[in-house]
C-alpha cells in the first residue's frame, strides 16, 4: 500500500495547509520524499463510515458535555461570519483519525472539543461520524481538553515506541502520549487544557514544530490567532461554584451562549416596551393622544 509515502504526503499536507491555513498552496515533495508514491493509496483507505465513531469509553464526568455545547453556542457567530460557506466543522469529543493501526480507535484521539476550518461538516449528505487525516487536506486549528483527572494524559508527550508496554486501564498496547500526537503527528496549532476543579488554563501555540505554552493577557485570557477572539477562565457563582471555560472578543467581551443571547434579547424587548409605555402616560397626561402622533 506504499504507506511510508502516503505518511509522507499527509505530514506535507499538514505542514503547508494545516498549519498556514492556505488552501492554494504548493506541495513540495521532491528529493526529500520516498521514491514510490501510489496514487490509488488514499482512495483505498478507510474512511469515516468505516471506522469506529467511539472506542467504548465512558464520559468522564457529567461537565464534559454541557462545557462543549457553551463553546460550541458561543462561538457559532464567528464562525459563520468566518466561514458565510458553511465550510467548517466542530468536533465535540469525537474521533480523530491519525495512524491506521489495528484495532483503529488505537490510532485516533478524541479531543473533548475542537475545531477544523474550510471543511463541510457533511461527507456525501450525512455528518461526520470522525476526521479522517488520511482523507484530508487540513489539520484541526485548536483541540481543547477537559482534565477529569491529574493531567498527565493530557500532558503525555511520549513518542509512539515499538517496545510501548501494556496500558493497566485498557489491557491494550500503550499509544503516543495524547500531547505528542497534537504537536507532532496532527500538528494542530494551538492546544488548551483546561481543569475545572482547579479553576486553571494551559494554552499551548505550536512554533517552529514544537508547543510553546503561552502567556495570559491583563484580562487572564488567551488571544488565539486567526479567531480574533480570546479563551479564558469565567468563574462560577456562589449558588454554582463551577468555573467555565468561555470565549471573548478581542476587547474583552463575553462572547454568549445562544441561551444568553435570547435572554438578553428578551431584556431589551421588555425594557423597550417599558419605555413606550411610560412615554403613552405622559403624552396622555398632557393631552395629547400617542396614536395620533
Amino acid at each position: 500500500m506504499c504507506l511510508d509515502a502516503f505518511a509522507y504526503v499527509i505530514f506535507k499536507i499538514n505542514m503547508d495547509f494545516g498549519i498556514a491555513m492556505k488552501s492554494t498552496q504548493t506541495i513540495d515533495i521532491s528529493t526529500t520524499a520516498p521514491s514510490t508514491v501510489c496514487v490509488d493509496t488514499i482512495s483505498s483507505l478507510p474512511d469515516h463510515t468505516q471506522l469506529p465513531d467511539s472506542d467504548g469509553t465512558f464520559v468522564k464526568n457529567f461537565q464534559e458535555h454541557p462545557q462543549s455545547l457553551v463553546l460550541t453556542s458561543s462561538i457559532e457567530p464567528i464562525f459563520q461570519k468566518l466561514h458565510p460557506d458553511g465550510r467548517y466543522c466542530i468536533g465535540q469529543d469525537s474521533g480523530i483519525y491519525w495512524k491506521l493501526t489495528e484495532p483503529p480507535e488505537q490510532g485516533a484521539e478524541a479531543p473533548d472539543w475542537f475545531y477544523v476550518p474550510n471543511v463541510p461538516p457533511f461527507l456525501n449528505g450525512e455528518y461526520r461520524r470522525s476526521y479522517v487525516m488520511w482523507k484530508e487536506i487540513v489539520a484541526p486549528f485548536i483541540a481543547i481538553e477537559f482534565v477529569s483527572g491529574n493531567g498527565a494524559e493530557e500532558r503525555d508527550a511520549s513518542p509512539p515506541s515499538e517496545k510501548a508496554g501494556i496500558d493497566r486501564d485498557t489491557g491494550r498496547k500503550k499509544a503516543a502520549g495524547k500531547f505528542w500526537v497534537y504537536e507532532q503527528a496532527i500538528r494542530i496549532p494551538f492546544y488548551a487544557i483546561f481543569e475545572p476543579w482547579k479553576a486553571a488554563l494551559e494554552v499551548y501555540h505550536l512554533v517552529d514544530g514544537r508547543y510553546e505554552k503561552l502567556s495570559p493577557n491583563v484580562r487572564g485570557h488567551y488571544p488565539i490567532a486567526f479567531l480574533d477572539v480570546e479563551l479564558g477562565i469565567l468563574l462560577g457563582t456562589e449558588a454554582i461554584s463551577i468555573p467555565w471555560l468561555r470565549w471573548w472578543d478581542r476587547d474583552g467581551n463575553l462572547l454568549l451562549t445562544g441561551d444568553e443571547r435570547a435572554v438578553r434579547a428578551e431584556a431589551i424587548a421588555a425594557q423597550e416596551r417599558q419605555q413606550k409605555e411610560k412615554l403613552e402616560i405622559y403624552l396622555r397626561a398632557i393631552g395629547i393622544d400617542p396614536n395620533q402622533i
